[in-house]
């Protein structure tokens, strides 16, 4: 995957952003008897999970904002599909947008979802471009968002995202984001069952590796503060070259002669699979590994193969409920059933599950409004969730806080034959809710506001 005109570093870059950013899951299985009739019920009553009439006919007769006429609103979806050649914001657009207009649309208005192709590096033009055109930006992401997101807030564009990625666009204002407050660390609670209840003897010898890019850097520093405040003692730190590394055994052979008993891999899968190939063949066997949720799907299975089962590869869905157990979840298996119906060539992944939830708090916001959809409106209307759960596809997260750590969470882990739960003992349904709350000390910049921009809420319309 590479491209002439920017520099390898920041190519590999799309690849190491893995804070709340996934690259392929587990496509659920649901029974398949039916689907099509399920799905097509589903979307005419436009009820998704527990949430009621999300979608529907109504009488909207305005046009009450940009992008929003009386029969229609136009929305923006960042990806950088051009670039990493994966649809998952893209998908899970066409789906949502497909089942809620045939239920009638928000109020009678249509939605038209515009893909603002990013293709990594061009964030800003295609900022610009949606700020002269679209509503609102709902269910997408960039790898380098931080490169618009002063332009997003000039021109008052509110964001509803599925990821966020970089610190000045974390937390930034008119956002509403479901993945954890900015200055708190959402794998808290996952860090901490890691070091002092599952593995409490790798405490005192924890690894890291990330990739050499600047992005990956602040992720690794913000990782290892996290690490140490539950009890972990860094003896391995180390990085490798974000265009790629043709041997992996002089890294192996550094991670067994300092004896790393737990691994923290902030990085691509594909050469997380190359590194546990060769840690395996010189048969040394950590007790943990964390292989972040971008690793979460059978595309890592398949990589890694039987070095699965001999290292324990775990990850951190931050409170999305697994989707190789969608049966076991109404919400999720609605999510398959719908992608079967809209999207049939489409796989469902981790970005694709938070993408249809952002553009459920979406719909469910602009709803409210009624004929007099504004930006203002829909922005604080999302803004009064106390307890969204997306209709049940994630865990209870306070919107109603710009800046609130994550309380639950829920861990997955890897095997040859692909991904299960694992024993973590969670106490709400799929997830642990009692995650310690951690708030970062050190500087790694911070997002933007209003302010930033000599603009404030009284501006939004």
């Amino acid at each position: 995957m590479r491209i002439q005109t920017i520099p390898a570093a920041l190519a590999a870059a799309a690849l190491l952003v893995v804070a709340g950013c996934g690259s392929h899951d587990d496509t659920a299985e649901s029974d398949g008897e039916g689907t099509a009739t399920k799905a097509a019920g589903q979307a005419a009553s436009g009820d998704f999970g527990d949430l009621k009439d999300v979608c529907g006919p109504g009488d909207a007769k305005s046009a009450s904002a940009q992008g929003v006429t009386a029969d229609s609103i136009k929305l923006g979806v960042f990806s950088d599909v051009g670039f990493t050649k994966k649809s998952e914001f893209v998908d899970a657009a066409k789906v949502f947008t497909s089942w809620c207009n045939a239920a009638g649309g928000i109020n009678g208005r249509k939605l038209e979802a515009t893909t603002r192709d990013s293709k990594l590096m061009e964030v800003r033009q295609r900022m610009l471009e949606a700020c002269k055109e679209d509503f609102a930006l709902v269910g997408g992401g960039a790898a380098f968002d931080a490169l618009g997101v002063k332009d997003r807030l000039t021109c008052l564009l509110p964001d509803f995202p599925a990821q966020v990625s970089q610190i000045q666009n974390q937390g930034s204002d008119l956002q509403v984001d479901a993945t954890g407050g900015s200055s708190y660390d959402r794998y808290a609670g996952y860090y901490e069952w890691l070091i002092k209840e599952a593995y409490p003897e790798s405490a005192d010898a924890v690894g890291t590796i990330a990739g050499d890019a600047a992005v990956s850097k602040v992720i690794n520093a913000r990782a290892e503060e996290s690490l140490k405040a539950a009890g972990a003692k860094i003896t391995y730190n180390d990085l490798y070259p974000a265009q790629g590394v043709s041997d992996w055994t002089p890294y192996a052979q550094s991670i067994k002669s300092k004896g790393v008993k737990g691994l923290v891999f902030l990085g691509d899968f594909g050469s997380l699979s190359k590194l546990e190939q060769v840690l395996t063949s010189i048969d040394y066997k950590l007790d943990w590994i964390d292989a972040n949720n971008n690793a979460y799907g059978p595309a890592f299975s398949q990589l890694a193969g039987k070095s699965l089962d001999f290292q324990n590869n775990l990850a951190d869905l931050s409170g999305v409920h697994p989707l190789e157990k969608a049966a076991d979840n109404p919400a999720t298996e609605q999510v398959v059933d719908l992608f079967k119906k809209y999207a049939p060539e489409a796989q469902v992944t981790l970005p694709a599950v938070r993408g249809f939830a952002s553009w459920l708090l979406f719909a469910k916001s602009a709803a409210s409004c009624g004929d007099n959809l504004t930006r203002t409106c829909a922005y604080e209307a999302a803004r009064k969730e106390s307890a969204w759960t997306g209709g049940g596809l994630l865990a209870p997260v306070d919107l109603t806080e710009e800046d609130a750590p994550l309380n639950c969470f829920n861990i997955e882990k890897a095997t040859s034959k692909g991904w299960e739960p694992a024993d973590f003992e969670p106490n709400q349904g799929a997830y642990r809710c009692d995650a310690p709350v951690y708030k970062f000390k050190g500087d790694y910049g911070k997002p933007l506001t209003l302010a930033d921009v000599g603009k404030t809420m009284s501006d939004v319309k």
